[in-house]
């Protein structure tokens, strides 16, 4: 498996990070930079489950080796904390 160029998972966060957090977080360091960037904080939790794709049925997120359960507020928070990144780091990492 390929490395993504981004490394969000290591990035300082403002609270501390348990299993879960950090596979969150490894989670969204491999989504494709256009798809993250299509997403609208405007739009509602089903449409957010809808665009990511990797949801359950009972509509928490399908990850692998968690602790818990993540819901789409916590994910919609991490996912807006990782845009914040990718926007400060984009041009150094591919040049744009």
């Amino acid at each position: 498996m390929e490395q993504p160029i981004w490394n969000f998972e290591q990035e300082p966060a403002d609270q501390p990070m348990d299993e879960t957090g950090v596979n969150l977080r490894a989670y969204l360091d491999r989504m494709d930079d256009e798809k993250m960037r299509q997403y609208s904080p405007d739009w509602t939790d089903e449409q957010v489950r809808e665009w990511d794709g990797n949801f359950r049925d009972d509509g928490e997120l399908m990850m692998f080796c968690c602790e818990r359960d993540v819901e789409v507020k916590e994910y919609r928070e991490v996912l807006e904390e990782c845009i914040r990144y990718r926007d400060r780091v984009r041009g150094t990492l591919v040049g744009v």
